[in-house]
């Protein structure tokens, strides 16, 4: 089961208006076996990237992938706004990828890479070489 957790610094600047959602470029990266998000100290990429998943020689790419798009609705009957992530996925190329506990959505738009959220796996997924590690239908609530 995917856990959503908000980063306050991204509430923050969200307040503010630094981050833009609806035009901003947002990047997802897997992060190590073992890692554990604390939304209290993960400001911007910098605070997280040392705890990155690091094989990049078996399709994973440093620094995550762009979410190539992500579509922002208004939910009154939910009293939300919902922002639709597009799939992001990664090919296993002669080893696997993974373990990974989850992945960690930033804007790489906003100075200082500032973290959105961190999506727990619920555990540690891999991906075999020649499948796909797939992100997908996943939808940020703001309410």
């Amino acid at each position: 089961m995917l856990t959503i957790t908000f980063g306050n610094h991204f509430k923050y600047h969200l307040a503010n208006k630094d981050v833009n959602l609806a035009s901003d470029t947002l990047k997802m990266a897997l992060m190590a076996s073992g890692y554990t998000f604390n939304k209290d100290t993960a400001h911007g990429w910098s605070d997280v990237s040392a705890s990155e998943y690091a094989d990049t020689a078996h399709g994973y790419t440093a620094g995550g992938a762009t979410i190539s798009t992500h579509t922002i609705t208004e939910s009154d009957a939910n009293d939300r706004a919902e922002i639709d992530l597009s799939t992001v996925s990664w090919t296993a190329t002669g080893a696997d990828i993974g373990p990974t506990p989850g992945a960690i959505i930033y804007d790489d738009s906003e100075a200082g890479d500032v973290v959105v959220c961190y999506l727990d796996f619920g555990g540690n997924q891999t991906a075999a070489s020649g499948t796909d590690l797939a992100v997908e239908n996943v939808q940020l609530r703001v309410s």
